[in-house]
């Protein structure tokens, strides 16, 4: 625990300027980022008796080893940089919204030749119509499927419109009506564009044309005795009038407006926002969040605005905003608002009629999202607590251990030795910080070793961050005793891992952004037993380092080793500390295996392109995304191939030689398994160092598979 006072600046050194500022720990990792009016009172308000700050206010100062800050010239930039920062950093202790889940919305794909209606999440594209957010994609299925009785626009995926329009027949939409199949050309991209413009038209809530106009020719439809085509067209009516009725009006036609409510307590906060376009609610979202200092519902209400407008422009930022407290000053925020949407931006509080009884549901909702966190957080953050206690208490650890990283082995039979690391910070997981490794060294079934160099690798990495950065003493860095340059592995291997980078591209001087293998963790945990644990202990006594606790979690009985103990440490079935070690181990173990099948996959994949002289790895990829496979690459003519970037006429005889001479590839065999691999031509899979992919479907080898 730091003393505040220790790096407190000297009064005169802050400036009396609107500014951010930045606390930082000891490792220069940017743990809160604030804004302010005036830095140096802002700033003092930190600095006062611990006894009389907020709880978790008095935790961050304490965690803090260095303190600093940026003026910048009006309240406005500071509000924009602060939120850059947040972004940028994602700092510990600033208030975060632990709902951060990516909601649904409406899109349609007016970028496209032929539109496209579909769900979608994520950051927004341009040329993208999005109506929403909505709380479920159920939601939005029911009202395209709904609303494409009467706008047939196209919803199929490129490869499904390809497909049809290869073969010159329309999928089962086309053939029921609820497509009009621009994909066998049953009406032109003109007339399918048209369509999806009324689509868009009717979802912003113009709706009365359309209802008319489907009347009219209704009518005309019955006096002309064309009574199939009138019963048509009234069952579109009644289905335009069902998917009105799912967003019932609660405004004025013509008010877009977003609602904000907030539901608070001592220590969290239930922030509510309902979307209304055209006079109806379009969607609804929802976050709760940790109060880190004591914080006005003013200030509440601008993190929300953040969070909500930080990265949209235009027409998503509504004409008007209504809040239940404004934030203080008001100005900057309704400035910074203007500026993101490109015109005036109302932000009030509704005091009478329609608005304020629809503000009031809003409010009812805030209050039942707390409430209903509530009983769940009972057992979320005070498990957690307890869970890190306990594992300090079986562990005899000095503190509970808020950071643990857990390391897993995993191969098929010797074959493809890979490793993982993962974190979890708090006892939550930091998927951002996940790391691979590739074991080449040795092949076989070891684990013992393969665990000592893992070890080796990570921390070795973090000395020489720790050297790199200054913060050792003379003489004091255990890694000044070693090889700084050799493999240190017991195998004496090549250290190639996929996370690795150069030692110059970790932590950056001075931005404390967490790179690498910046940051030790308070405690080391291996999926295994005794002989694990004591390779792991082993390679950190080789490098010097005795400050991190180390132990493992061994599947058979959920037995905790320690370093040089005969007997395991048996935590109860009911303990919490046992489960969140199980959490931590089954998440490396899923990791590991995640990309020791991707390797796999990759080593038995093969393609006819491979034995074509002079193709690099680059061109091959550049053909099989022109041409999709190698089936069709084979049936291309030699100019069609020369159509390719990079690809010339010589080299495009010499692949169309190599392809006629090549048979169609036989399927893939496991030798160690005799198991058929998936027939894929091409491999245009990238490994990544972060976030891991998807664990995939159960293996029924596991019997075999580390």
């Amino acid at each position: 625990m730091a003393d505040p006072s220790s790096y407190r600046p000297k009064p005169g050194q802050i400036p009396d300027s609107p500014g951010v500022y930045r606390f930082r720990d000891e490792h220069r990792r940017v743990i809160y980022v604030g804004k302010a009016k005036s830095l140096r009172q802002r700033l003092a308000n930190y600095f006062q008796d611990l006894a009389g700050l907020h709880p978790r206010t008095r935790s961050m100062v304490t965690t803090a080893a260095s303190v600093e800050w940026t003026v910048v010239s009006t309240e406005v930039e500071a509000l924009q940089l602060e939120y850059s920062w947040i972004k940028e950093y994602d700092p510990r202790f600033n208030v975060k919204y632990r709902d951060d889940k990516s909601y649904p919305y409406l899109a349609v794909t007016m970028n496209e030749q032929f539109p496209r209606v579909q769900v979608m999440r994520g950051h927004k594209k341009k040329g993208v119509r999005y109506f929403g957010p909505y709380a479920h994609a159920w939601a939005i299925r029911d009202t395209v499927d709904l609303l494409l009785r009467v706008f047939p626009v196209r919803t199929c995926s490129a490869g499904v419109f390809k497909n049809a329009s290869r073969t010159g027949r329309p999928c089962l939409l086309g053939y029921i009506g609820k497509c009009s199949a621009p994909c066998v050309g049953r009406v032109s991209d003109e007339e399918h564009r048209e369509l999806a413009e009324e689509f868009c038209d009717f979802m912003t809530g113009r709706t009365g044309t359309y209802l008319r106009r489907l009347e009219k020719q209704m009518m005309e439809a019955a006096d002309e005795m064309e009574y199939e085509r009138a019963a048509r067209l009234r069952d579109d009516i009644e289905a335009l009038k069902k998917a009105m009725e799912k967003n019932a009006v609660v405004l004025a036609d013509a008010t877009d407006a977003d609602l904000i409510a907030v539901a608070e307590d001592e220590l969290e906060a239930a922030v509510q926002i309902f979307h209304v376009r055209g006079g109806r609610v379009r969607g609804q979202r929802g976050w709760v969040t940790d109060k880190v200092e004591e914080i006005t519902t003013g200030a509440l209400v601008e993190h929300a605005l953040q969070q909500l407008y930080g990265e949209e422009t235009g027409d998503a930022v509504p004409k008007e905003v209504l809040v239940p407290a404004l934030p203080d000053p008001l100005e900057p925020v309704q400035e910074w608002l203007t500026g993101r949407r490109g015109s005036n931006v109302s932000l009030r509080i509704p005091q009478r009629g329609d608005k304020r009884a629809l503000m009031e549901t809003v409010e009812r909702n805030a209050q039942q999202a707390l409430v209903l966190h509530k009983t769940k957080r009972a057992s979320d953050l005070t498990t957690r607590s307890r869970a890190l206690e306990e594992i300090a208490d079986a562990l005899d650890l000095d503190s509970a251990p808020l950071r643990i990283e857990c390391y897993d082995i995993s191969h098929l039979q010797g074959d493809d030795v890979v490793a993982s690391m993962v974190v979890f910070e708090d006892g939550l997981q930091r998927k951002s910080e996940y790391r691979r490794f590739q074991i080449k060294g040795f092949e076989g079934q070891d684990d013992v070793r393969s665990m000592h160099e893992v070890i080796t690798r990570r921390f070795k990495r973090y000395l020489a961050e720790k050297e790199r950065t200054g913060e050792w003493a003379d003489g004091e860095n255990p890694l000044a005793a070693t090889d700084a340059d050799g493999p240190l592995t017991s195998s004496g291997g090549p250290l190639t891992d996929t996370a690795a980078a150069p030692l110059a591209d970790g932590l950056k001087d001075d931005e404390g952004r967490p790179k690498r293998f910046a940051y030790p963790p308070q405690l080391v945990v291996v999926d295994g037993g005794q002989p694990q644990v004591a390779a792991a202990q082993r390679a950190l006594d080789e490098l010097g380092i005795d400050d991190i606790a180390v132990c493992g979690l061994a599947k058979r009985l959920e037995e905790v080793w320690l370093p040089g103990d005969d007997d395991p440490v048996v935590l109860p079935r009911t303990s919490e500390g046992l489960y969140l070690l199980q959490r931590v181990r089954d998440e490396a173990h899923r990791f590991a295996i995640t990309y020791q099948r991707t390797k796999r996959a990759k080593r038995f994949r093969s393609s006819p392109l491979d034995d074509v002289p002079g193709l690099g790895e680059t061109r091959k990829q550049a053909l099989i995304k022109h041409f999709g496979s190698v089936k069709k690459l084979r049936s291309a003519t030699i100019d069609q191939i020369c159509e390719v970037p990079g690809i010339g006429r010589k080299t495009a005889e010499t692949i169309a030689a190599a392809l006629a001479q090549a048979a169609p590839a036989a399927p893939a065999v496991n030798t160690a398994t005799g198991e058929i691999m998936e027939d894929e031509e091409s491999d245009t899979t990238a490994e990544t160092s972060g976030e891991p992919v998807s664990a995939g479907a159960p293996d029924e080898r596991r019997g075999q598979e580390r």
